[in-house]
């Protein structure tokens, strides 16, 4: 489990790629490798990854075909960052929402506007039937970030606000325009919408 609340960027040191399994060798700060150990949960922009090995203050994960097609972890190379977060602790504080760290689904950055001392950011899903789980000042995950939704619209298309010190701890600050993101819907939500969905199709049975 995660809250969302990213504790890092780390470069991606080396990929190894075989077919069906790419090994990622991840430069994780000192601070947060602390009592890492083989089978422990991290989140890698989002995706939750189990730690295989540490060789050299390198990280060691391993992905599959069904994670690198889902996730942007199919798209990075060597010298790449991505956000971390490790997982939550029974009694740590819960920063940002609930997150398991599996994608549901990826979204473009489709628009950047940059005011003075913050960003905007716009989206597009590529799946727009997620939007029914996405609403205005909802949470949302995006690359393992908890962050609250601004003006989604039907034809799939949400936007983030974030603060300076987000935006020098996380990948956003070095994004650009046609970037793609990992989505991780907000599981209450989703259980309150798939319920009201359910209770109303089986109504119009009778």
């Amino acid at each position: 489990m995660y809250t969302g609340i990213v504790q890092s960027k780390a470069e991606i040191g080396r990929i190894d790629k075989q077919k069906g399994l790419w090994t990622f060798f991840v430069a994780i700060n000192e601070a947060q490798r602390q009592n890492i150990a083989h089978g422990m949960s991290v989140s890698l922009d989002g995706v939750c990854m189990t730690v295989v090995r540490e060789e050299e203050g390198l990280v060691v994960f391993d992905a599959m075909t069904e994670t690198l097609e889902k996730t942007t972890l199919g798209t990075k190379r060597a010298g790449d960052f991505v956000n971390i977060e490790r997982s939550a602790k029974a009694g740590d504080e819960i920063g940002g929402h609930t997150m398991s760290g599996h994608v549901y689904t990826m979204a473009t950055l489709s628009d950047l506007k940059k005011p003075e001392n913050n960003a905007v950011l716009t989206f597009t899903l590529q799946n727009t039937e997620a939007m029914k789980y996405i609403f205005h000042k909802g949470f949302i995950g995006v690359n393992g970030c908890s962050l609250t939704v601004v003006d989604p619209t039907p034809e799939g298309t949400f936007s983030v606000y974030l603060i300076p010190e987000t935006l020098d701890i996380t990948t956003f600050g070095d994004m650009k325009v046609g970037d793609y993101v990992n989505i991780e819907l907000d599981p209450m939500t989703q259980v309150v919408v798939e319920t009201v969905e359910r209770v109303m199709k089986d109504r119009n049975k009778i």
